[in-house]
């Protein structure tokens, strides 16, 4: 299965964004091993609509254009479903094993996500009940699915 990150804002060079690549990379290298792979991180810039809604709808439009024909959406939302470390590899685990090919784990911008894509998500999640910033949650989101990586393999990474 192939997982791409969509992400509302562009990391800037210095610690966040190497942090992130390094636990992108691992999860690249790892990931074939348990049939996961890293498709493509894309960026958007944040709309500069007027107001929260039409900012919402138009980041939404920017992810309509990169989701594959067929792809599971996976939402980070404050809002969402908090699950451990182990429940989220399984939920991993399970997409890969419905047949679909494409997974798109998506990062709103500071207004959240469209309630469009809400209706349309296979998983809301959240990374706990404190708002993050988005370069903090790309961090968080490529450690998890390095980690998520590691438990479905057996690796010792993860120690519950």
């Amino acid at each position: 299965m192939r997982i791409g990150l969509f992400a509302v804002g562009r990391l800037k060079t210095g610690p966040e964004k190497d942090l992130a690549g390094r636990y992108l990379d691992r999860f690249a290298k790892a990931g074939p091993a348990v049939g996961l792979e890293l498709a493509r991180v894309v960026e958007v810039g944040e709309s500069r609509a007027a107001n929260a809604e039409t900012r919402k709808r138009e980041e939404a439009a920017q992810l309509e254009k990169v989701l594959a024909d067929g792809s599971l959406l996976v939402l980070l939302d404050e809002r969402g479903k908090a699950i451990d470390s182990e429940a989220f590899a399984s939920l991993l685990g399970s997409f890969r094993d419905s047949g679909k090919r494409d997974l798109t784990i998506a990062i709103g911008g500071a207004d959240g996500l469209d309630p469009a894509l809400h209706a349309r998500a296979d998983a809301i999640l959240c990374l706990g009940k404190m708002t993050w910033p988005h370069q903090l949650v790309r961090i968080l989101i490529a450690e998890q699915l390095y980690r998520a990586v590691t438990i479905l393999s057996g690796h010792p990474y993860h120690r519950a």
